[in-house]
């Protein structure tokens, strides 16, 4: 995988974020795709895309982070992405739930720079690729 684009998937309906996080994943050798919500992202993924990563937000409008995990899994859409929750919720209840439902991390916004969030990104995904 050693220079290969790593495609992510990055799912959140701060438009702002969206476009920021994809601009910095994409300046760290990513393929990236996005989507403004868990409906958009599920179409993205019953369309086709395999990313290595889909990387979502919890609060959303429409279909939440959680639902949307809910579905992926129901469908057994990409399975062999590695789903890592961004998101302002820090409660554990909110990371167990997450844990749950088959993500491999839990990233807190107010807690990390964006390149502090690529950075676990990336070791989330290495370890994943380890084991």
């Amino acid at each position: 995988m050693e220079g290969d684009k790593r495609k992510i998937l990055i799912v959140d309906d701060d438009t702002f974020l969206l476009d920021m996080y994809a601009f910095k994943f994409s300046q760290h050798n990513f393929e990236v795709y996005t989507a403004p919500n868990g409906l958009q992202a599920i179409e993205k993924l019953k369309d086709g895309l395999k990313p290595d990563i889909i990387l979502m937000d919890i609060i959303m409008p429409d279909m939440d982070g959680f639902e949307m995990l809910e579905n992926i899994n129901k469908d057994n859409l990409s399975p062999n992405s590695t789903k890592i929750i961004l998101s302002n919720k820090s409660e554990q209840a909110d990371i167990d739930r997450g844990n749950g439902l088959g993500a491999s991390g839990y990233i807190v916004k107010a807690n990390s720079t964006p390149q502090e969030v690529i950075e676990q990104v990336v070791q989330i995904l290495s370890k994943k690729v380890a084991n």
